[in-house]
């Protein structure tokens, strides 16, 4: 057995991809028999075991999406905490912030294997500065990182540019549901999932779907822009604008027991994301339910999650391109049944046990590297 500390800077309250791996591997490990303890800025959970609550957090836009990043935390604090834990495993996410996670990576002790792994891709020039920045200013405290991996491969080519160290790709652990069996009635439904903001493409979808209709008013389909966000009145508008507002609804928020279905009962999952991605925790969670086409924004990366599925990439800025590809799925029912087992083969790859034996063998070595 194993006692491990997951670090993450941010809180564990929002549903965004790094808080789902972090959780996902901590589920994993503790059922295997592994102590594992959660170490975080700030959180308003109850319901983690272990749960260490260290410092509070500052909201901060980064990457084109919004964060926690936290405030000092006393070098005596993360002293006392890692010597009372006596930790095994120190896994942290990174980039990381000096002031947290620095300083816990600065208190282990010897015999502790600090492990790290990075978590995202940086999608504009100033972001990829800051990560480059914070590996200079860290050089030396990244020497006591004794592995390293990434989730994707444009994640790995991030940390190699700004760390000048070897980084493998483990990938991001996934917890599949069983897909359903959905018979699909009516006309053919687009389903778009996630939060609405710019990063996540809703307008591209709303500005494709427009130009589908105005290419051909006959053609039947229906869209559901499922999610809440700052975008929600604006789509609205320009759904208004677009003529479209018969074919469009938007159900808010889905709870998780929900998404299961709502996904299943598409004949196209479309994720039109722009950027920013280092991985697709929801292009994956897509692939393993859909009874349709999935069709995902073409960044670096969804390029992981959707290897041999490419021609279910798009560029989401590129509109003409954009409607084109869903009148093509939206056309050919018997192409759409086609892909299904393509995409959860696809899915498999990042099923969440199969990671977690990935992740045990890289501790492992980085325990070997330190004795």
């Amino acid at each position: 057995m194993l006692r491990i500390g997951l670090v993450i800077d941010d809180g564990l309250d929002r549903p965004d991809g790094v808080q789902q791996i972090i959780l996902t591997l901590g589920r994993r490990l503790t059922t295997l028999g592994h102590e594992v303890h959660y170490l975080t800025s700030s959180t308003e959970r109850t319901d983690l075991p272990n749960l260490h609550v260290l410092s509070r957090t500052v909201s901060v836009k980064f990457n084109g999406n919004r964060l926690g990043t936290p405030l000092p935390l006393r070098r005596s604090t993360a002293r006392a905490l890692v010597r009372r834990l006596d930790l095994d495993v120190l896994h942290v996410a990174m980039p990381y912030s000096p002031v947290l996670a620095g300083q816990l990576v600065s208190a282990v002790g010897p015999r502790t294997a600090v492990c790290g792994s990075f978590m995202i891709y940086p999608q504009d020039a100033l972001t990829r500065w800051g990560i480059r920045a914070l590996g200079v200013l860290e050089r030396q405290r990244l020497r006591r990182f004794d592995m390293l991996s990434a989730l994707s491969e444009a994640a790995q080519e991030s940390a190699e540019g700004a760390y000048r160290r070897v980084v493998p790709v483990i990938g991001a652990p996934v917890e599949l549901p069983e897909p359903e069996a959905v018979t699909h009635d009516g006309p053919p439904r687009i389903v778009f999932l996630g939060r609405l903001v710019e990063r996540k493409g809703p307008r591209e979808l709303v500005a494709a779907a427009a130009a589908l209709h105005a290419a051909d008013p006959t053609r039947a389909w229906t869209l559901t822009m499922a999610g809440r966000g700052p975008l929600v009145e604006a789509l609205r508008r320009q759904v208004d604008a677009a003529g479209i507002a018969e074919r469009v609804d938007f159900p808010g928020f889905v709870a998780e027991e929900d998404k299961t279905a709502l996904l299943a009962g598409a004949d196209l999952v479309v994720l039109p994301s722009l950027g920013g991605e280092s991985f697709g925790i929801s292009v994956v969670e897509a692939q393993a339910v859909a009874t349709g086409v999935v069709i995902a924004g073409d960044n670096p990366g969804y390029r992981t999650t959707m290897a041999g599925l490419e021609s279910q990439l798009v560029d989401p800025r590129d509109t003409a391109g954009f409607a084109r590809l869903l009148a093509r799925w939206i056309d050919d029912p018997a192409g759409r049944s086609a892909v299904v087992p393509h995409q959860r083969r696809a899915a498999q790859r990042f099923e969440a046990g199969a990671i977690t034996e990935r992740t045990l063998a890289w501790y492992q070595e980085g325990l070997e590297r330190r004795r």
